[in-house]
């Protein structure tokens, strides 16, 4: 894979602007003490607040648009030329740059690339790949004179309806984390930064600008925090993006526990930290807690600030501290430091980094040889509508504007197999047909946000059946989903319709009376129900949402070009109702992100949400029950197979390492992915039965070869929070270190002697 090079930003401020006044300091040239003491109140209120919606579309902007600087980047910060200030630019989003494709009186595009999604990424397992993906969205980001990109998302998975899953990580925060990290560290090695988000705790979609998260201080610390804790600290992001709702009765951004305990004096963050688009309520608040940045900006927001610090109510130091971690942020920008950048970053060599890293990510769910295609395969009929509507991803401001988007229908064209015309023709009328009925009013800027409704599918005639069977050597059967910012999902979405399932058995069951194979692929942002249908097909491809070259990486992986590789990040139940969190998420309400007014009576997952599950959140919920599950955390197929052998621990005083010698002892090339997970004595309190303690991918292995792979833990990793401590507790005893390739797949148990330490925190109390 072609690894984007860090760009050196070597131009001056002066070479930027122009000074101020004579005598003005100038940021850059004078201390910030200097520039903080020559600024009025009027100005510091303005450069905390951002420049709210001005040069957006339309009476009614697109929330997160606007058009100064760079069109369709999410917002700005505030200009002050007569210090020398300037206005820097922060723009969406996780899976590729958000910006406008195309500009008024302008005959140039601005296409930006779609990498695969969050899941997808996190699936892969390797944090150095996704380094390498940030390293390309970095790129873009500089070139299109972007200053911060507003991702990554990882929030945790609580519940697999949440709209935004597809761009978060995953239910655990140890591979949240390190992911994180690693898409921060890639992308910010090109002189620009980034905003991790949402802190803390937005796992649900409905009423999120309202929604009150009651929670454990023990859930907040292990779960929900413990991923942006180790982005943190091991990438220090420029930027912080508090989250909507309110924890425990306070919004998360004017919460000084978050901002300032947590964020600043127990991880050491360094950046500034900015709000959500329209976030929080009260400004001085938001200030106290150390909120710096409220975006886009209100007019009344600026008024209660300056009022604020003349009545009192905000003390002005509180006030210049963060004006300065604004200032610090704009010194370190690109725009700054006078880049100029080009407008034309190298689409091409990126289209090559999202072909390769979505390949690298797609899980293998089931397999009874037919992959990869045998060389005879030549002739395939694709089923499904999603097979001719490929998705690349979720909408919102996880949406791309890309130039195109590779269909499967064009991957496997390009692989060298032949689609079934005819049946290509049947779907397309159809789907066509369909998307005009379903959603009669077009409306490009709720696209952006909404999905459409898709087309749904059709059970095929025993005619069309017949002869599709007698032209081809192989069916495909594509199931979509999608989803996206504002709204979460449906159980409906969750489960598959009666249409879907008749496709599935009446495809198989005449590609099977034939004697030929049928192979099922899930273009999807989150789980599905599989346990009902999964073994009637020869094999099931999670191909999740590749981005815009999604048909050639699912061709790549289907011919065997790459061997899959992806592991699940989360758990696929037997049943929605399995999962912990499923008596508390808002199923099927249609409040959306606004919610109701605060004034009624409040409603249990609307107005607030318990999180009576507490630290049980995906795998851990499920090993505790004894549940059966579809598809466990951790799960992936190969085409080869491997042998793990010698493994052994040894703990040391700060540090534990586990060592496992993997072998390739199948035919052809292939990764294998090494979870380590460890179960702890109980110490007087309740414990998961294992958590992911540590994890590594193998390098590409020939049939035959053997890497041995070391894993690292920090004995302080292996604590569990006791509240009524308020402490990290590492307790003294026996630690069973267990090699697995999923969670219910465990091929070797170590155990070992741990001696016992004790971290005190902060106790959270979540006030203002």
């Amino acid at each position: 894979m072609k690894i984007i090079k860090s760009t050196l930003i070597i131009m001056t401020a002066a070479a930027m602007m122009s000074c101020g006044p004579k005598g003005d300091p100038q940021l850059g040239k004078s201390s910030i003490d200097k520039v903080i003491a020559a600024m009025t109140l009027e100005e510091k209120a303005h450069l905390v607040i951002g420049t709210g919606m001005a040069g957006a579309s339309g009476e009614a902007p697109v929330v997160g648009e606007t058009r100064n600087l760079v069109p369709g980047a999410a917002g700005t910060t505030y200009p002050i030329p007569r210090l020398g200030i300037p206005a820097i630019v922060l723009a969406d989003g996780p899976a590729g740059l958000r910006i406008n494709p195309v500009r008024e009186g302008d005959e140039n595009t601005y296409y930006c690339t779609h990498f695969p999604i969050g899941t997808l990424l996190a699936s892969t397992w390797n944090p150095e790949l996704v380094k390498q993906v940030g390293a390309a969205i970095g790129e873009e980001v500089l070139e299109y004179g972007v200053d911060v990109l507003l991702a990554p998302a990882l929030n945790i998975h609580r519940n697999p309806l949440c709209g935004r899953n597809f761009e978060y990580y995953s239910e655990d925060p140890l591979i949240s984390g390190k992911i994180a990290a690693a898409y921060v560290n890639g992308i910010q090695s090109n002189g620009v930064g980034t905003s991790i988000k949402h802190y803390a705790l937005n796992n649900q979609e409905t009423n999120r600008m309202k929604n009150d998260v009651h929670v454990s201080p023990r859930a907040v610390r292990e779960i929900y925090l413990k991923g942006f804790g180790i982005a943190v600290q091991e990438s220090q992001p420029w930027t912080v993006m508090s989250s909507y709702n309110y924890v425990n009765g306070v919004y998360t951004s004017e919460s000084k526990d978050l901002q300032t305990t947590m964020l600043r004096d127990e991880w050491g963050f360094r950046g500034m930290v900015m709000t959500d688009w329209f976030g929080g309520q009260d400004a001085v608040a938001q200030m106290e807690a150390g909120n710096d940045m409220l975006q886009p900006g209100r007019p009344g927001q600026f008024e209660d600030i300056v009022n604020g610090v003349r009545e009192g109510r905000l003390p002005e130091e509180v006030l210049d501290r963060n004006v300065r971690r604004v200032l610090e942020l704009i010194l370190k920008s690109p725009r700054f430091k006078g880049y100029e950048f080009s407008n034309k970053p190298d689409l091409k060599a990126h289209a090559e980094v999202t072909r390769e890293s979505a390949a690298e990510g797609m899980v293998l769910l089931e397999n009874n040889g037919v992959l990869p295609l045998a060389s005879d395969v030549r002739n395939i009929a694709l089923f499904g509508t999603t097979s001719y509507d490929f998705i690349a991803g979720g909408t919102g401001s996880g949406n791309v504007n890309r130039a195109y988007t590779v269909s499967l229908l064009e991957g496997l064209e390009k692989a060298g197999y032949s689609v079934d015309a005819d049946l290509s023709g049947i779907y397309s009328k159809y789907i066509e047909e369909e998307t005009a009925r379903l959603n009669p009013k077009s409306d490009d800027m709720m696209a952006m946000f909404i999905p459409k409704v898709r087309a749904g599918e059709f059970v095929p005639s025993a005619e069309m059946l017949e002869r599709t069977v007698a032209a081809n050597d192989l069916a495909i059967i594509t199931l979509g989903r999608n989803s996206g910012e504002f709204l979460d999902r449906k159980i409906a979405d969750f489960t598959l319709t009666d249409e879907e399932i008749g496709l599935i058995t009446a495809v198989c069951g005449a590609f099977h009376d034939a004697g030929k194979k049928v192979v099922v692929l899930l273009n999807i942002g989150g789980v599905i129900e599989t346990s009902s249908w999964k073994t009637v097909p020869d094999a099931v491809l999670c191909a999740w949402q590749a981005g815009q070259e999604g048909g050639n990486s699912v061709a790549d992986v289907l011919k065997g070009v790459v061997s899959p590789s992806g592991r699940l990040t989360m758990t696929f139940p037997m049943a929605y109702s399995d999962h912990a969190s499923s008596a508390n998420f808002p199923i099927d309400l249609s409040f959306g992100m606004f919610g109701k007014d605060k004034d009624v009576e409040p409603q249990r997952n609307v107005d607030y949400t318990e999180y009576e599950e507490g630290i049980y959140v995906g795998y851990r919920w499920f090993d505790k029950q004894n549940l059966a599950v579809s598809y466990p955390f951790g799960y992936g197929l190969s085409y080869t197979a491997f042998e793990w052998s010698g493994a052994s621990v040894k703990v040391g005083n700060k540090e534990t390492v586990v060592t496992v010698n993997v072998k390739n002892t199948g035919s052809s090339n292939g990764k294998e992915v090494v979870e380590l997970y460890v179960a702890a004595p109980s110490g007087g309190i309740d414990k998961p039965v294992k958590e992911l303690r540590a994890f590594a991918k193998t390098n590409d292995l020939a049939p035959g070869e053997t890497q041995q792979i070391s894993l690292r833990i920090n004995n302080s990793d292996l604590a569990s929070y006791n509240e009524s401590q308020n402490a990290w507790i590492v307790d003294e005893g026996e630690y069973s270190f267990m090699l697995g390739a999923s969670s219910r797949d465990i091929r070797t148990t170590l155990t070992a002697h741990v001696k016992g330490s004790v971290t005190k925190t902060n106790a959270l109390s979540f006030n203002k």
